[in-house]
């Protein structure tokens, strides 16, 4: 072998291993090699904060690997991801193999493609140490707001707690918009709608009061039931007639293609996916899928991304498509590119996109998993709908006059469908309807008018997808931190997630409180975003990075020593539901847990009562319920129970007997289908295999389990022939 080329995932080395042919040994480093120890802080304050990095421990197999594989080349290439954390672990690995500057040099690419590696590997470039600074400088700030608070918290709160400078602003937007909505207080107001029609052939149509003597209603001008019984007495034998027809055509144009923010707020909204499993799926999707006959290719751009950029070869094969496919009228005029409008956007990156759009998700369905395949289609429509042509409406708004009042109608239908024919945006499902053929001056008949009464809302609790466009529109964190973010703040039970919507809980409450009454000029948004942009300015080599750190260091160790001296320990005290426990008759409570609330007897742990609690608040008794069925199995009763999931149907003689059925939306039993035996022999004992049904789809197992374990996941539109084949050729090679 002549060449090294060492990249992060090992998913990712046969892919380029087999583009670059046999005089390249490709290598993965399994992400991080090097890192701050955990057991101390690793930072030198007193030394202008430098750090101590060591090799980690699940990493020693795999240095030593590579250090036997640097000895027998002539020339390593780090191919670590296109972003400043891969740039980083670039720099690691440089210096933990001790590899010379000579004999090393840092290739990068968006995609994972024949075109991309050969081109990356012809124009490689000496590391960027500016990149690795600013990754630097993120990961020592990150481990002082860590180590230094975290003790802190443990102190004053409750061990076990941490505190980080992302994090900690995360669940202060949710505690803050947790206030608003109880501080709010709603306000009351009506409206009026008149349904109307011009002759009884014709379809009725609605129409709302919008003016009274030529001043127009505001959202909250009619407060009352008298105002709006006083209105409806002026309207009385009032004659309804068209003042003016107004017709036009509305354009809409598609939005920009993915990026990470982006897709994951659309995906959760469309698909219902977490962004963490969005990541995790399209981390696959990146590193290659294998799709028959053209082997293992990986079908998406780097999915880590704050840009819009398009590539320009990328664009005009898109373009040749749409025309081929949909009609030289679905083109734009012109071809259309993206800026984005986040904070410190890195635009020497790529928009996620399909690697080859000429790969639809219909030619790949076959070949991947159904969340796989939801979230290509998902990306794949996405992109190619931002380089088509707009979609057009035909509106129209109708104004009508009764007396001196004014009521508007106002609908629209699609002229010409443009981008929406792949990409449909989700506030057009709801099209305003259709209204009957109307002049100036036709005469109506009213057919009924009603005063309908409304209160205003508070502002809505965050979900996934708002709270990462929150943290994004005040440029807080990057791309590649949002799922991670979300992760430990539900991990450490600082917020819940009911209901896909976020709740503080009481834990989180008392932390934030904390952290804002003593930590507010640290933890807070500006001052968060602030030290992005600093990052951003490390990165472009404008400042050093140690500056940044002093510069935010001096006055936190001062905030730390203030709340040390003058804070009390805060007490967390849970909410009191004014119950007994039934079986020790000391008071229930209600606590949190990641899956919602539940209550808990105050005697725990000698006492361990605790009732789940439902949508509406309610209690709900954990004791099974007997049923009418029997176990199939064993003839036992088949008892209703309450698991995390929800309701289920089990056995009463569980452990002996593990008969259990899931129950669907509708409380129906559901039955899962008996598992189908195959010719296949397990490769790993030689059982037969089985083929089951999951919650992922179809699958083979083996039917010695627990004892073996081996599966094998069959794709959609995957025979169980297609699969058996597979197993047996690995099967042989092991034999041999």
């Amino acid at each position: 072998m002549k060449y090294l080329v060492i990249v992060e995932s090992p998913a990712k080395e046969k892919t380029i291993s087999k583009i670059l042919g046999k005089d390249y040994l490709v290598k993965s480093s399994f992400g991080h090699i090097r890192d701050l120890p955990k057991s101390k802080i690793g930072i030198d304050i007193e030394d202008n904060f430098k750090p101590t990095y060591i090799a980690m421990v699940k990493s020693k197999k795999v240095i030593a690997d590579l250090k036997k594989a640097v000895e027998k080349i002539d020339h390593v290439y780090l191919a670590t991801d296109f972003d400043r954390e891969g740039e980083a672990i670039a720099w690691h690995l440089k210096e933990l193999l001790k590899l010379s500057d000579k004999n090393t040099s840092r290739i990068t690419f968006h995609e994972i493609t024949e075109e991309a590696i050969t081109s990356a590997v012809k124009t490689p470039r000496k590391l960027d140490m500016a990149l690795v600074d600013s990754q630097q400088a993120r990961r020592i700030l990150d481990r002082l707001v860590g180590y230094k608070l975290s003790p802190l918290l443990w102190k004053k709160i409750r061990r076990g707690l941490s505190a980080g400078r992302v994090q900690s602003v995360a669940v202060m937007m949710i505690c803050d918009r947790e206030e608003e909505i109880n501080k709010f207080v709603p306000v009351e107001y009506w409206s009026i709608i008149a349904e109307l029609q011009k002759t009884k052939k014709e379809i009725s149509f609605k129409a709302n009061l919008v003016s009274k003597d030529g001043e127009k209603f505001e959202k909250l001008s009619i407060q009352t039931e008298q105002q709006s019984t006083t209105i409806l007495e002026e309207l009385e034998n009032a004659k309804y007639k068209v003042l003016s027809v107004e017709e036009k055509e509305r354009k809409r144009s598609p939005y920009g293609p993915y990026t990470t923010s982006t897709m994951q707020q659309d995906v959760s909204r469309r698909i219902g996916f977490s962004p963490s499993k969005t990541m995790m799926v399209a981390q696959k999707l990146y590193e290659g899928i294998n799709i028959g006959s053209q082997g293992v290719v990986g079908l998406i751009t780097y999915m880590r991304t704050d840009s819009l950029n398009v590539a320009k070869v990328a664009q005009e094969e898109t373009l040749k498509f749409i025309e081929t496919d949909y009609g030289k009228q679905f083109l734009p005029k012109t071809p259309r590119f993206y800026k984005t409008k986040s904070k410190g956007a890195q635009e020497a990156h790529e928009a996620i996109r399909p690697t080859s759009v000429k790969r639809t998700p219909e030619i790949l369905k076959q070949y991947l998993t159904p969340d796989e395949y939801k979230l290509y289609n998902a990306i794949w429509c996405r992109f190619v709908a931002s380089q088509m042509a707009d979609s057009i409406y035909d509106t129209v708004g109708i104004d009508i006059g009764a007396n001196n009042y004014v009521f508007r109608a106002s609908g629209s239908t699609i002229k010409f469908e443009g981008f929406m024919k792949v990409y449909i945006v989700a506030d057009d499902d709801k099209q305003e309807p259709k209204l009957p053929k109307l002049l100036k001056g036709d005469n109506l008949e009213l057919l009924n008018i009603l005063p309908e009464q409304h209160f205003t809302e508070p502002p809505p609790r965050y979900n996934e997808a708002s709270l990462i466009k929150s943290l994004e529109e005040h440029g807080i964190g990057r791309p590649s931190t949002y799922a991670p973010t979300i992760k430990t703040i539900l991990d450490r039970l600082y917020v819940r997630l009911e209901n896909k919507k976020f709740y503080p809980t009481d834990l989180g409450t008392v932390v934030n409180n904390f952290l804002k009454n003593n930590f507010k000029d640290v933890i807070n948004y500006e001052f968060t975003a602030d030290i992005e942009e600093q990052f951003d300015e490390i990165a472009e080599n404008k400042i050093k990075w140690q500056e940044v750190i002093k510069k935010f260091y001096d006055p936190f160790s001062s905030y730390l020593t203030k709340a040390e001296e003058n804070t009390q320990r805060q007490k967390i005290e849970p909410k009191m539901t004014g119950e007994n426990c039934p079986k020790c008759g000391k008071p229930m409570l209600i606590r949190d847990s990641r899956r919602g609330q539940f209550m808990a007897c105050s005697g725990y742990p000698e006492c361990k009562t605790t009732f789940s609690i439902d949508k509406d608040g309610n209690k709900v008794s954990n004791e099974p319920e007997v049923t009418e069925d029997k176990c199939p199995k064993c003839g036992g009763q088949i008892l209703k129970k309450r698991g995390f999931r929800g309701p289920y149907l089990a056995c009463e003689h569980y452990p002996e007997c593990k008969t259990t059925f899931s129950i669907d939306k509708n409380g129906n039993k559901v039955i899962k289908p008996e598992p189908e035996v195959t010719d296949i022999k397990c490769e790993k004992c030689g059982s037969p295999m089985l083929k089951r049904i999951g919650k992922r789809g179809p699958f083979l197992a083996c039917s010695a389990f627990p004892k073996c374990r081996n599966l094998q996941w069959i794709k959609q539109d995957q025979t169980v022939k297609k699969v058996a084949k597979k197993t047996t050729k690995k099967a042989v090679k092991k034999k041999k």
